[in-house]
């Protein structure tokens, strides 16, 4: 298993620098890494810093809580993709959600997909859901145009668990599944893996 080509390599903190990212490209580049992943501010200067160098950049929309409006979570993965963004990870209404307006989940995710047109992750946010309500997530988000369900934003109350990935891994058809929160070390990682994780976000160097 080469592990890099797994992993999103993560900074999105809200004290970022630019110092900061232009160590985080500067590592990614080195290890070979999948992506980073930024905020949106940080895109353009991350597609600069990585042109060439196989490395994509994924952007965060609707971070951390998934409760923007449709059209501003639409907006603001057009402009990622028209400032470099490879790949959007957007954040489920899980509000919505958890009050059974599953048709306003749905056409959230739609929309966003849309307007970026590119590879779309989906943030379900794991550990504000029940078990049930993680499978009827992954439902959602393959039969809404999802590329990929990732488990956590990590900056709620827990991140990514292996029983999360095993659920989604069952409900979520033919989607990718993106592991995050929590994970910093390889052994870690290879552990989602192995439970089914096509992905793996991590902010430390693994």
């Amino acid at each position: 298993m080469q592990l890099e080509k797994y992993i999103d390599f993560t900074c999105l903190k809200a004290d970022a620098t630019r110092a900061d990212i232009e160590k985080l490209c500067d590592t990614a580049r080195r290890r070979g890494y999948a992506n980073v992943c930024v905020n949106g501010a940080f895109v353009p200067m991350c597609a600069e810093l990585l042109k060439g160098s196989g490395v994509g950049v994924a952007c965060v929309v609707g971070f951390p809580l998934g409760a923007a409006a449709t059209e501003v979570k639409a907006f603001e993965a057009a402009k990622a993709v028209a400032d470099g963004a490879d790949e959007i990870d957007m954040v489920m209404a899980v509000g919505a959600l958890k009050e059974g307006r599953l048709g306003y989940v749905a056409d959230d995710i739609r929309a966003v997909g849309k307007a970026c047109g590119k590879t779309l992750k989906v943030i379900i946010e794991e550990c504000l859901l029940t078990e049930n309500e993680i499978a009827e997530a992954a439902e959602i988000c393959a039969a809404s145009g999802a590329d990929i369900v990732k488990t956590s934003t990590g900056f709620s109350r827990s991140g990514a668990t292996l029983r999360a990935v095993e659920i989604i891994k069952a409900h979520c058809g033919n989607c990718g599944i993106k592991a995050a929160g929590g994970i910093r070390d390889a052994e870690t990682a290879r552990r989602f893996i192995a439970a089914g994780a096509t992905r793996i976000g991590a902010s430390a160097e693994l």
